[in-house]
Protein backbone atom coordinates (compact mmCIF):
# COMPACT_ATOMS: atom_id res chain seq x y z
CA UNK A 1 0.00 0.00 0.00
CA UNK A 2 1.23 3.33 -1.07
CA UNK A 3 0.02 6.83 -0.48
CA UNK A 4 1.01 10.37 -0.78
CA UNK A 5 1.36 11.68 2.03
CA UNK A 6 5.22 12.58 3.76
CA UNK A 7 5.83 12.13 7.44
CA UNK A 8 8.87 13.76 8.96
CA UNK A 9 9.52 11.76 12.24
CA UNK A 10 12.00 14.39 14.64
CA UNK A 11 13.81 11.71 17.00
CA UNK A 12 14.17 9.04 14.93
CA UNK A 13 16.22 6.85 16.64
CA UNK A 14 14.47 7.18 19.76
CA UNK A 15 12.23 3.84 21.17
CA UNK A 16 9.06 5.71 19.95
CA UNK A 17 10.07 7.59 16.59
CA UNK A 18 11.75 4.57 15.36
CA UNK A 19 9.19 2.25 15.98
CA UNK A 20 7.16 4.92 14.31
CA UNK A 21 8.87 4.73 11.20
CA UNK A 22 8.28 1.55 10.88
CA UNK A 23 4.73 1.76 11.24
CA UNK A 24 4.62 4.63 8.90
CA UNK A 25 6.72 2.60 5.87
CA UNK A 26 4.30 -0.73 6.42
CA UNK A 27 1.44 1.95 5.71
CA UNK A 28 3.24 2.88 2.76
CA UNK A 29 4.03 6.21 3.78
CA UNK A 30 7.26 8.27 2.32
CA UNK A 31 9.21 9.08 5.36
CA UNK A 32 11.87 11.56 6.81
CA UNK A 33 13.68 10.74 9.51
CA UNK A 34 15.59 13.30 11.81
CA UNK A 35 18.02 12.86 14.42
CA UNK A 36 21.65 13.71 15.54
CA UNK A 37 22.99 10.77 14.41
CA UNK A 38 20.87 10.12 11.29
CA UNK A 39 20.49 6.77 10.04
CA UNK A 40 20.77 4.12 6.98
CA UNK A 41 18.35 5.31 4.43
CA UNK A 42 16.13 2.55 2.40
CA UNK A 43 13.39 2.41 0.07
CA UNK A 44 10.47 4.34 1.48
CA UNK A 45 13.02 5.78 4.19
CA UNK A 46 16.08 8.46 4.23
CA UNK A 47 17.32 9.94 7.33
CA UNK A 48 19.05 13.52 8.21
CA UNK A 49 21.48 14.35 10.81
CA UNK A 50 20.44 17.86 12.19
CA UNK A 51 21.27 19.31 15.46
CA UNK A 52 17.96 20.94 16.40
CA UNK A 53 19.14 23.12 18.98
CA UNK A 54 20.59 24.78 16.53
CA UNK A 55 18.18 27.34 14.63
CA UNK A 56 20.10 27.86 11.54
CA UNK A 57 21.43 24.42 10.80
CA UNK A 58 17.52 22.92 11.62
CA UNK A 59 16.15 25.93 8.99
CA UNK A 60 18.88 25.17 6.23
CA UNK A 61 18.02 21.04 6.46
CA UNK A 62 14.38 21.18 6.79
CA UNK A 63 13.48 24.05 4.26
CA UNK A 64 13.55 22.01 1.18
CA UNK A 65 11.27 19.42 2.47
CA UNK A 66 8.01 21.62 0.55
CA UNK A 67 6.06 17.62 0.35
CA UNK A 68 6.08 16.91 4.31
CA UNK A 69 2.63 16.49 4.76
CA UNK A 70 2.87 15.34 9.11
CA UNK A 71 5.66 16.06 11.59
CA UNK A 72 5.69 13.39 14.02
CA UNK A 73 7.56 15.21 16.85
CA UNK A 74 9.26 12.77 19.75
CA UNK A 75 12.62 14.39 20.16
CA UNK A 76 13.99 14.82 23.81
CA UNK A 77 16.59 16.86 25.21
CA UNK A 78 17.74 16.03 28.98
CA UNK A 79 18.88 17.88 31.10
CA UNK A 80 19.78 18.03 35.36
CA UNK A 81 16.81 19.22 36.36
CA UNK A 82 13.06 19.70 35.41
CA UNK A 83 13.40 23.31 34.54
CA UNK A 84 15.95 23.35 32.65
CA UNK A 85 14.15 20.88 30.43
CA UNK A 86 12.42 23.85 28.83
CA UNK A 87 13.95 26.17 27.10
CA UNK A 88 15.99 23.38 24.91
CA UNK A 89 12.81 21.35 24.31
CA UNK A 90 10.74 24.41 22.86
CA UNK A 91 13.43 25.68 21.20
CA UNK A 92 13.65 22.11 19.55
CA UNK A 93 10.24 21.77 18.80
CA UNK A 94 10.15 25.97 17.83
CA UNK A 95 13.25 25.31 15.47
CA UNK A 96 11.46 22.48 13.26
CA UNK A 97 7.75 24.30 12.73
CA UNK A 98 9.50 27.36 12.41
CA UNK A 99 11.71 25.79 9.27
CA UNK A 100 9.12 23.93 8.27
CA UNK A 101 5.81 24.86 7.94
CA UNK A 102 6.58 28.24 5.46
CA UNK A 103 7.69 25.89 3.12
CA UNK A 104 5.32 23.17 3.22
CA UNK A 105 1.88 24.48 1.87
CA UNK A 106 0.53 20.87 2.16
CA UNK A 107 1.21 21.08 5.99
CA UNK A 108 -1.58 18.34 7.25
CA UNK A 109 -1.26 18.07 10.85
CA UNK A 110 1.74 18.63 13.91
CA UNK A 111 1.70 15.34 16.12
CA UNK A 112 3.12 16.02 20.21
CA UNK A 113 4.74 13.27 21.91
CA UNK A 114 4.35 14.07 25.92
CA UNK A 115 3.54 11.93 28.67
CA UNK A 116 2.32 11.73 32.14
CA UNK A 117 4.48 15.13 33.08
CA UNK A 118 1.77 16.50 32.37
CA UNK A 119 -0.72 15.79 34.90
CA UNK A 120 2.60 16.29 37.66
CA UNK A 121 3.11 12.69 37.61
CA UNK A 122 7.04 13.52 38.19
CA UNK A 123 6.33 15.31 41.11
CA UNK A 124 4.77 12.84 43.27
CA UNK A 125 1.21 11.70 43.99
CA UNK A 126 -1.36 12.62 41.76
CA UNK A 127 -4.92 12.11 40.95
CA UNK A 128 -5.17 8.58 39.38
CA UNK A 129 -6.74 7.98 36.82
CA UNK A 130 -5.17 11.01 35.02
CA UNK A 131 -7.48 12.13 32.71
CA UNK A 132 -6.71 14.81 29.22
CA UNK A 133 -9.29 16.95 31.13
CA UNK A 134 -7.60 17.09 34.72
CA UNK A 135 -6.44 21.16 36.09
CA UNK A 136 -2.81 21.65 34.56
CA UNK A 137 -0.57 22.12 37.68
CA UNK A 138 2.04 24.78 38.97
CA UNK A 139 4.92 25.25 35.27
CA UNK A 140 7.43 24.97 34.72
CA UNK A 141 7.12 21.56 32.38
CA UNK A 142 7.97 21.34 28.92
CA UNK A 143 5.27 19.27 27.71
CA UNK A 144 2.63 21.85 28.46
CA UNK A 145 5.10 24.26 27.48
CA UNK A 146 5.47 22.80 23.41
CA UNK A 147 1.89 22.32 23.84
CA UNK A 148 0.66 26.10 24.17
CA UNK A 149 3.56 26.59 21.49
CA UNK A 150 1.55 24.98 19.23
CA UNK A 151 -1.73 26.27 20.22
CA UNK A 152 -1.21 29.31 19.46
CA UNK A 153 0.76 28.68 16.31
CA UNK A 154 -1.83 26.57 14.96
CA UNK A 155 -4.42 29.79 14.98
CA UNK A 156 -5.49 30.62 11.63
CA UNK A 157 -3.73 27.79 9.78
CA UNK A 158 -5.37 24.84 8.01
CA UNK A 159 -3.37 21.94 9.63
CA UNK A 160 -4.00 20.43 13.10
CA UNK A 161 -2.40 19.47 16.08
CA UNK A 162 -2.74 16.23 18.38
CA UNK A 163 -1.15 15.41 21.88
CA UNK A 164 0.47 11.73 22.68
CA UNK A 165 0.54 11.05 26.37
CA UNK A 166 2.05 6.94 26.76
CA UNK A 167 2.79 5.70 30.11
CA UNK A 168 6.73 4.29 30.32
CA UNK A 169 7.09 3.16 26.63
CA UNK A 170 8.06 -0.38 25.55
CA UNK A 171 9.93 -1.14 23.00
CA UNK A 172 13.71 -1.48 21.44
CA UNK A 173 16.66 1.22 20.88
CA UNK A 174 20.14 1.64 21.74
CA UNK A 175 21.79 4.68 23.79
CA UNK A 176 18.27 6.01 24.62
CA UNK A 177 18.10 7.41 28.10
CA UNK A 178 14.38 6.41 28.85
CA UNK A 179 14.18 2.54 27.63
CA UNK A 180 13.44 0.59 31.10
CA UNK A 181 12.53 -2.77 29.65
CA UNK A 182 15.97 -3.18 28.33
CA UNK A 183 17.43 -1.72 31.80
CA UNK A 184 15.88 -4.43 33.23
CA UNK A 185 16.89 -7.00 31.10
CA UNK A 186 20.71 -5.97 31.21
CA UNK A 187 20.42 -5.48 35.27
CA UNK A 188 18.63 -9.44 35.03
CA UNK A 189 21.61 -10.38 32.78
CA UNK A 190 24.46 -8.66 35.13
CA UNK A 191 22.23 -10.20 38.53
CA UNK A 192 22.51 -13.73 36.71
CA UNK A 193 26.53 -13.49 36.14
CA UNK A 194 26.51 -12.65 39.55
CA UNK A 195 24.96 -15.23 40.95
CA UNK A 196 22.60 -13.09 42.71
CA UNK A 197 18.72 -13.47 43.01
CA UNK A 198 17.20 -10.56 41.00
CA UNK A 199 16.05 -8.05 43.84
CA UNK A 200 13.76 -5.08 42.96
CA UNK A 201 15.52 -2.33 43.50
CA UNK A 202 12.99 0.79 44.32
CA UNK A 203 11.30 1.77 46.96
CA UNK A 204 9.56 -0.17 49.38
CA UNK A 205 6.02 1.56 48.38
CA UNK A 206 6.87 1.19 44.55
CA UNK A 207 6.99 -2.55 44.73
CA UNK A 208 3.12 -2.43 45.51
CA UNK A 209 2.05 0.76 43.72
CA UNK A 210 -0.30 0.54 40.59
CA UNK A 211 1.44 1.53 37.53
CA UNK A 212 0.93 0.73 33.37
CA UNK A 213 3.01 1.02 30.54
CA UNK A 214 2.78 1.75 26.60
CA UNK A 215 3.76 -0.64 23.43
CA UNK A 216 6.20 1.40 21.13
CA UNK A 217 3.89 -0.58 18.22
CA UNK A 218 0.45 0.34 19.72
CA UNK A 219 2.00 3.77 20.34
CA UNK A 220 2.41 3.98 16.99
CA UNK A 221 -0.50 2.98 15.68
CA UNK A 222 -1.98 5.43 18.03
CA UNK A 223 0.02 8.19 17.22
CA UNK A 224 -0.74 7.62 13.13
CA UNK A 225 -4.91 7.40 14.00
CA UNK A 226 -4.97 10.21 15.99
CA UNK A 227 -2.70 12.45 12.74
CA UNK A 228 -5.06 10.98 10.46
CA UNK A 229 -8.32 11.09 12.16
CA UNK A 230 -10.52 14.20 11.88
CA UNK A 231 -12.53 13.73 14.88
CA UNK A 232 -8.85 13.69 16.82
CA UNK A 233 -7.74 16.85 15.51
CA UNK A 234 -6.53 19.49 17.94
CA UNK A 235 -7.08 17.21 20.81
CA UNK A 236 -4.79 15.07 23.73
CA UNK A 237 -4.71 11.68 24.13
CA UNK A 238 -3.60 9.54 26.77
CA UNK A 239 -1.99 5.73 25.27
CA UNK A 240 -1.88 2.84 27.20
CA UNK A 241 -1.87 -0.81 27.14
CA UNK A 242 -4.61 -1.38 28.77
CA UNK A 243 -3.62 -3.09 32.12
CA UNK A 244 -2.15 -2.13 35.21
CA UNK A 245 0.14 -4.37 37.21
CA UNK A 246 2.57 -4.15 40.57
CA UNK A 247 5.77 -4.64 40.31
CA UNK A 248 5.04 -7.39 43.12
CA UNK A 249 3.03 -9.43 40.84
CA UNK A 250 5.48 -8.48 37.98
CA UNK A 251 8.91 -9.12 39.04
CA UNK A 252 8.58 -13.14 39.59
CA UNK A 253 7.52 -13.84 36.18
CA UNK A 254 10.43 -11.43 34.98
CA UNK A 255 12.77 -13.28 37.25
CA UNK A 256 11.45 -17.27 35.42
CA UNK A 257 12.04 -15.78 32.38
CA UNK A 258 15.50 -15.16 33.18
CA UNK A 259 15.43 -18.54 35.10
CA UNK A 260 16.38 -16.95 38.59
CA UNK A 261 15.40 -16.89 41.99
CA UNK A 262 14.22 -13.90 43.48
CA UNK A 263 14.98 -12.62 47.05
CA UNK A 264 13.03 -9.34 48.59
CA UNK A 265 13.32 -6.06 47.67
CA UNK A 266 16.26 -4.14 48.42
CA UNK A 267 16.72 0.33 47.82
CA UNK A 268 19.32 0.82 45.28
CA UNK A 269 20.10 3.59 43.51
CA UNK A 270 20.84 1.75 40.35
CA UNK A 271 23.09 4.69 39.08
CA UNK A 272 25.91 4.16 41.49
CA UNK A 273 25.57 0.45 41.91
CA UNK A 274 25.56 -0.24 37.76
CA UNK A 275 28.52 2.32 37.70
CA UNK A 276 31.41 -0.52 37.76
CA UNK A 277 29.56 -3.08 35.91
CA UNK A 278 31.58 -2.40 32.77
CA UNK A 279 34.01 -4.73 32.65
CA UNK A 280 31.64 -7.60 33.81
CA UNK A 281 29.39 -6.29 30.63
CA UNK A 282 32.47 -6.73 28.26
CA UNK A 283 33.34 -10.26 29.34
CA UNK A 284 29.05 -11.69 28.95
CA UNK A 285 29.60 -9.62 25.86
CA UNK A 286 32.17 -12.05 25.10
CA UNK A 287 31.30 -14.94 26.35
CA UNK A 288 28.23 -14.77 24.78
CA UNK A 289 29.13 -12.84 21.56
CA UNK A 290 26.58 -9.75 21.97
CA UNK A 291 26.41 -7.16 19.31
CA UNK A 292 27.14 -4.01 21.59
CA UNK A 293 29.86 -3.53 23.32
CA UNK A 294 29.11 -0.05 24.60
CA UNK A 295 27.99 -1.06 28.22
CA UNK A 296 26.49 2.78 28.50
CA UNK A 297 24.08 1.93 25.10
CA UNK A 298 22.43 -0.80 26.71
CA UNK A 299 20.78 0.91 29.75
CA UNK A 300 19.05 3.47 31.41
CA UNK A 301 19.83 3.47 34.88
CA UNK A 302 18.77 7.10 35.45
CA UNK A 303 15.51 6.61 34.24
CA UNK A 304 15.50 2.98 35.90
CA UNK A 305 16.08 4.79 39.10
CA UNK A 306 13.14 7.38 38.12
CA UNK A 307 10.65 4.71 37.48
CA UNK A 308 11.30 2.66 40.61
CA UNK A 309 11.27 5.48 42.88
CA UNK A 310 7.38 5.68 42.19
CA UNK A 311 5.82 5.04 45.64
CA UNK A 312 2.73 6.13 44.25
CA UNK A 313 0.15 4.77 41.90
CA UNK A 314 1.07 5.73 38.03
CA UNK A 315 -1.48 5.88 35.73
CA UNK A 316 -4.12 7.52 33.25
CA UNK A 317 -7.39 6.66 31.82
CA UNK A 318 -7.11 5.26 27.98
CA UNK A 319 -11.14 5.83 27.83
CA UNK A 320 -10.92 8.65 25.76
CA UNK A 321 -8.97 7.44 22.44
CA UNK A 322 -11.43 4.94 22.40
CA UNK A 323 -14.45 6.94 22.31
CA UNK A 324 -12.35 8.72 19.40
CA UNK A 325 -12.08 5.17 17.73
CA UNK A 326 -8.72 3.60 19.04
CA UNK A 327 -8.96 -0.22 20.58
CA UNK A 328 -6.05 -1.67 20.17
CA UNK A 329 -4.87 -2.75 23.25
CA UNK A 330 -1.84 -5.00 24.10
CA UNK A 331 -0.63 -7.18 27.65
CA UNK A 332 2.23 -5.51 29.29
CA UNK A 333 3.25 -9.38 30.45
CA UNK A 334 3.01 -10.23 26.78
CA UNK A 335 5.27 -7.28 26.03
CA UNK A 336 8.04 -7.33 27.96
CA UNK A 337 8.59 -11.06 27.00
CA UNK A 338 8.23 -10.29 23.56
CA UNK A 339 10.74 -7.29 24.07
CA UNK A 340 13.11 -9.80 25.93
CA UNK A 341 12.86 -12.52 23.05
CA UNK A 342 14.02 -9.21 20.82
CA UNK A 343 16.83 -8.53 22.54
CA UNK A 344 17.64 -11.92 22.92
CA UNK A 345 17.33 -12.31 18.87
CA UNK A 346 19.08 -9.64 18.37
CA UNK A 347 22.11 -10.59 20.68
CA UNK A 348 22.00 -7.35 22.76
CA UNK A 349 21.55 -9.56 26.20
CA UNK A 350 22.60 -13.28 26.93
Amino acid sequence: MQNDKVALVVGANGVIGSRLIDELEQQGWQVIGLSRRGGVDRARVRYLAVDLLDAQATDNALRSLTRVSHIFYAAYQDASDWAGLVAPNVAMLTHVVEALEPFAPGLEHISLMQGYKVYGAHLGPFKTPARESDAGHMPPEFNLAQQRYLERRQQGKSWHWSAIRPSVVGGFSLGNPMNLALTIAVYASISKALGIPLRFPGKPGAYHSLLEMTDAGLLARATLWAATEPAAANQAFNINNGDLFRWSEMWPKIAAYFDMEIAPPLPLVLDSVMADKSELWQCLVQQHDLAETDYGAVASWRFADFVFSWDYDMFADGSKARRFGFHAFIETEAMLFALFDEFRRRKIIP
